[in-house]
């Protein structure tokens, strides 16, 4: 059975787990931790960093590349597009998520979660309103413009949606919530794929991960 390395509230890890429900995929999940990983984890993950997969003898790893790799494995439904244009969007949107993530969500984490908790150390109050206050303009005003229909790219769910409300979905679990007063149309299309079954299942199965570091999942409910 195809098997997926990390922790489920990555949000990288949770886009390979996204998809492979989303495609009827079986596979199961095998918890790692960067910070403590196992013995042989260089060798599934050369760079040390979550999500990798194994499958059938197939070593993987990154999480774009997971995504393209179950595409080809199970092609229906499609998380790529159904054309050159369309494709293109997807890739676009999901880069972007690459940067919301490095950007805001990894900084955030690390002062809320990761240092706090796992390294025993304090947070940066100062480095968090930093973020909140320079960081989150930019991103959710540029998102706001994108959010005005049900999904990013075309009319089903894809990649693009995947890696951005991924983000989003770590985002709100610190507690912080999307101002629908500031960005209306992307409060409600998060709220809206939240909801889908795939998005629902998902979350449901690494809840207990969430409870266990603390994580808000209040808006879930």
């Amino acid at each position: 059975m195809l098997t997926i390395y990390g922790i489920p509230i990555s949000v990288h890890v949770r886009k390979a787990l996204i998809t492979a429900n989303l495609k009827g995929i079986p596979h199961r999940v095998e918890p790692v931790i960067p910070f403590n990983p196992p013995a042989d984890w260089s060798s599934l993950s050369p760079t040390g960093l979550i999500p990798a997969m194994q499958d059938d003898g197939f070593t993987l790893a990154e999480s774009t590349a997971i995504c393209s790799y179950l595409e080809d494995k199970q092609p229906k439904p499609s998380i790529l597009g159904h054309d050159s244009k369309a494709r293109g969007r997807v890739l676009f949107f999901d880069g972007y998520a690459g940067y919301v993530f490095r950007s805001l969500v990894h900084g955030l984490f690390f002062q809320k979660v990761i240092n706090p908790i796992i390294l025993k150390g304090s947070t940066d109050q100062a480095a968090v309103d930093n973020l909140l206050t320079t960081v989150v303009p930019k991103v959710f005003g540029y998102l706001e413009g994108q959010a005005n229909s049900s999904f990013l790219v075309g009319d089903t769910l894809t990649l693009a949606d995947i890696g951005i409300v991924s983000n989003l979905v770590n985002f709100q679990y610190l507690g912080f919530g999307i101002d629908k007063s500031k960005y209306p149309q992307l409060a409600q299309y998060t709220a809206r794929l939240t909801r889908l079954d795939v998005f629902r299942t998902t979350l449901a199965k690494e809840r207990p991960f969430a409870e266990q570091m603390g994580l808000d999942h209040a808006f879930l409910s």
